[in-house]
């Protein structure tokens, strides 16, 4: 019962208490520190350290879908990702780790339903794997830190590389910035 002895309603409820689990999940900045994430003790923006953890742990810090993705090589159907067709000027990160992968600027609409990148943000952002699961050959994208699948890069891209970094949603955080960041030299 609310204030008064009326009922709150149960939308309004839920409403609430998905808001309240949002931010326990979301990125802290204070300013002149590292950006973290609550709940998560890996997850650093600032740090490119490689992370050797098993399954187990990252199970515990990670969301349920970020977990699918990045530790069960999961893909998120095309077109339903919260990022597929974002614009904006800033850094995208490792959702699991917060590994800096892509700069705003290399993004490009594809039309595939999967936000798509033409570079890395850096040498060594990204690491590759060959992949033959569901009778393709392709070449697996996992994060350069915490090894967590990403998505996949195909040969199709614009200029200047080629590429197209075919990337989950939901294993990438974006950081918003005022002035677009320097590319990669």
């Amino acid at each position: 019962m609310g204030t008064g002895g009326k009922s709150i309603g149960a939308v309004p409820a839920l409403t609430l208490l998905l808001s309240f689990m949002a931010c326990a999940q979301a990125p802290s900045q204070v300013p002149g520190r590292t950006i973290t994430m609550a709940g998560n003790p890996y997850y650093n923006e600032s740090d490119s350290t490689p992370l050797d953890l098993p399954d187990s742990v990252w199970r515990k810090v990670l969301d349920p879908e970020v977990y699918h993705i990045a530790r069960e090589k999961g893909t998120e159907r095309a077109f339903t990702g919260a990022l597929w067709d974002h614009e904006g000027i800033g850094r995208y990160h490792c959702a699991a780790c917060g590994n800096m992968l892509f700069l705003a600027d290399s993004k490009f609409a594809s039309g595939c339903g999967w936000p798509s990148f033409y570079r890395t943000e850096r040498e060594g952002s990204v690491r590759y794997a060959e992949d033959r699961s569901h009778g393709m050959v392709r070449t697996e994208v996992l994060c350069g830190r915490c090894g967590g699948h990403l998505g996949h890069v195909f040969d199709d891209g614009p200029p200047p590389t080629g590429k197209r970094y075919c990337m989950n949603s939901a294993v990438l955080r974006f950081r918003p910035q005022a002035t677009a960041p320097e590319p990669p030299r």
